[in-house]
């Protein structure tokens, strides 16, 4: 599934044409508060390989997402994630400061809770968030995800939704 859309956004599967967006996306402070921090262009670039060898280990990964004019969104998907020594599988989503606080987050990630039960049949999908980030708490539930447990992830304290089929 290289493509999907939903109403006002259209993902297209990560490769190297996308770095350039990606790089941007990393440096904006504001964004990458609640993804461990500002990653170099080096750090992204490495990020990017190890994403496109996800896609061809899994047959899924990140997309690139672009509003319906064309323009770079943000990144979002379904991917592996080790948490708590357990491999889970995450939804994960990022836009791009200009596009925050219209509801793109919550069409994303009810787009991809779908492919990823629905057409993937995966037996669950996790979400992994920041404790202190209410915005993408907030999108999981609304999204049907259930509080599970707290824990620690890469030395920050996160929180893991859930939902199953």
């Amino acid at each position: 599934m290289d493509q999907f859309s939903t109403d006002r956004l259209a993902a297209e599967r990560l490769s190297e044409d996308h770095l350039a967006d990606l790089v941007a996306l990393h440096l904006d402070p504001d964004v990458s508060r609640y993804l461990g921090g500002v990653r170099s262009a080096e750090v992204t670039q490495a990020y990017l390989a190890t994403n496109m060898a996800h896609w061809d280990q899994h047959g899924f990964g990140l997309w690139v997402l672009r509003t319906k004019d064309g323009a770079f969104a943000g990144r979002a998907g379904i991917r592996h994630i080790l948490v708590d020594g357990i491999d889970e599988i995450e939804i994960a989503y990022t836009f791009k400061r200009d596009v925050w606080g219209q509801g793109l987050a919550s069409e994303i990630a009810t787009a991809l809770t779908d492919i990823g039960l629905s057409r993937l049949k995966l037996p669950s999908l996790i979400g992994l968030v920041f404790v202190a980030h209410g915005a993408s708490r907030r999108v999981l539930e609304k999204t049907n995800y259930l509080l599970e447990k707290s824990t620690t992830h890469h030395g920050e304290d996160v929180v893991i939704y859930r939902i199953r089929p």
